[in-house]
C-alpha cells in the first residue's frame, strides 16, 4: 500500500554507525531507524543472540511459561521502579496497554466515560487509540470518529490542567512524552513532570509516561522521567529494546500494576522467545558499554558543537538537545533538507516539516559527531535566507 514516502536509496548492510547502499556507499546513520537500533547496526553480540535462539525455540504463545520474558520483565521494572510488565510487538501497542489500563482503571472505580489527559503536539502511534491520543490534525485527518474520553490540553501547561481539574470529576489519567519526539524535541520546563506527579498523586489519577523514543539511555538516563526523579504509573517502552527486533512494553506500578486480568489483554507473539532473549542482550550490552554515560558526555559534546557551527545562521530558531535526542528548528519548511544530507552521505530525518531530527546510536563517538556537524554546517550554510 502506499503507505510511505520512501527514499529511492536502499541499504544492503550495516555496522556500527554506517550504512552502505546497494552501490556501496557509505552513510553515517544519525537516526539509526528512529531511535531503533540505539546499538548499532550488526552488533555481534546481538546477531549471536538472535541465532542462538531462533535455534533453539521462537514461538510457544503465552498460554505457557517463557523464562526469559520473566527475567526481561524484572529487569525492566528494577530498572524503572515499575512493578509489573506486560510485553507486546510495538509502541503503539504498549501505548494501547496503557490506555487499556487507564480505562480499566476507571470502570473498575465506577466513573462513568473515564477521561485521559493528552498532549497537543504530541505522537503515540498509528492504531486507533494511540492515534487518537496523538495531537496533530495531519494525523487525525481522515480516521474520524477518534476514541472519546481524550481530554487535549498544551504540552508544558499546567495551569491549563489545573483548570480541567476544577471542570471534570472523571478524569483518570495523564498521558504524556517525557520528551516530544516526533512533535520537534520539545522539552518541558523542569519540574513539569513533577508537577505532574503532585496533581496525579492529589486526584489519584494515573501518570503514564510514553517512553518509546526517550527510553533506553537516548537522554542519558535510562528513562526520560529519570531526570524529574519521579516514578510515573504506567511506562511504554519499545524501539530501543530489540536494536531492530519488534518488541514493546507496558510497565505498571501501584494500583495500575493490579488493573489487567487474565482475560482482560493480551498478545499472540508478545513477550516470545526471541525478542526477550534480544531484549536482555540489549540492556546488558548497554550496562557493560556504559550507554548512558556515553549519550549525556557525546550528547554535551554534539550540543556544544551543534551551537558553534550552527547558532549564527539567522534561520536556525532553535537548537534542543537531551543526551542524543536532537532538535534543530529552522525557520521555514525544511524537508528538502534531508535529501541534501543523503547527498552528502548523513541520514537525517525531518519533523514538523522545520525541525531536524537526529536520534544517533548511542555508540557514537566524538570524530562521527564533527563528521554530522560539519556536514550540517554545509548543507544549511547553502540555504539562502533573508
Amino acid at each position: 500500500m502506499n503507505t510511505y514516502n520512501r527514499k529511492n536509496i536502499s541499504f544492503v548492510k550495516g555496522k556500527g554507525v554506517y550504512l552502505w547502499d546497494t552501490d556501496n556507499n557509505k552513510y553515517l546513520d544519525a537516526l539509526c531507524g528512529l531511535a531503533v537500533t540505539s546499538l548499532g547496526h550488526s552488533d555481534p553480540d546481538i546477531a549471536d543472540t538472535i541465532a542462538k535462539q531462533s535455534k533453539m525455540l521462537i514461538h510457544t504463545s503465552n498460554a505457557f511459561m517463557i523464562k526469559q520474558q520473566e527475567q526481561l520483565g524484572e529487569r525492566l521494572c528494577k530498572l524503572s521502579g515499575m512493578k509489573s510488565a506486560f510485553f507486546c510487538n510495538s509502541g503503539a501497542e504498549a501505548v494501547e496497554a496503557s490506555i487499556k489500563i487507564a480505562r480499566k482503571y476507571g470502570n473498575d472505580k465506577k466513573i462513568n466515560n473515564p477521561k485521559i489527559i493528552v498532549m497537543e503536539n504530541s505522537f503515540h502511534g498509528r492504531t486507533m487509540a494511540a492515534l487518537s491520543a496523538t495531537g496533530g490534525e495531519k494525523a487525525h485527518a481522515g480516521f474520524y470518529p477518534l476514541l472519546d474520553g481524550l481530554l487535549r490540553v498544551p504540552y508544558n501547561d499546567m495551569e491549563a490542567i489545573k483548570k480541567l481539574s476544577e471542570k471534570h470529576n472523571d478524569i483518570v489519567a495523564i498521558l504524556l512524552e517525557p520528551i516530544q519526539g516526533e512533535g520537534g524535541i520539545v522539552i518541558p520546563d523542569k519540574n513539569y513532570l513533577s508537577e505532574l506527579r503532585n496533581i496525579c498523586d492529589k486526584f489519584k489519577w494515573l501518570l503514564m509516561i510514553d517512553e518509546v523514543q526517550s527510553g533506553f539511555c537516548r537522554t542519558g538516563k535510562w528513562f526520560g522521567f529519570q531526570h524529574s526523579k519521579i516514578i510515573p504509573d504506567v511506562i511504554s517502552v519499545a524501539k530501543a529494546l530489540g536494536n531492530g527486533v519488534p518488541i514493546g512494553a507496558c510497565l505498571a506500578s501501584n494500583a495500575a500494576a493490579e488493573v489487567l486480568v487474565p482475560g482482560s489483554h493480551g498478545s499472540t507473539f508478545g513477550g516470545n522467545f526471541l525478542s526477550t532473549s534480544v531484549g536482555l542482550a540489549v540492556l546488558d550490552i548497554m550496562r557493560k558499554k556504559n550507554l548512558c554515560k556515553n549519550a549525556r558526555d557525546i550528547g554535551l559534546y554534539l550540543e556544544s558543537e551543534l551551537k558553534k557551527k550552527l547558532s549564527h545562521f539567522k534561520i536556525i530558531k532553535e537548537i534542543r538537545c537531551k543526551g542524543l535526542m536532537i532538535g534543530i528548528e529552522l525557520r521555514i519548511n525544511c524537508m528538502h533538507l534531508v535529501q541534501d544530507a543523503l547527498k552528502r552521505k548523513l541520514v537525517i530525518n525531518v519533523t514538523k516539516e522545520n525541525t531536524i531530527r537526529m536520534l544517533p546510536p548511542l555508540i557514537i563517538n566524538r570524530s562521527q559527531v564533527d563528521v554530522i556537524t560539519a556536514t550540517l554546517q554545509k548543507i544549511i550554510g547553502s540555504i539562502k535566507y533573508e
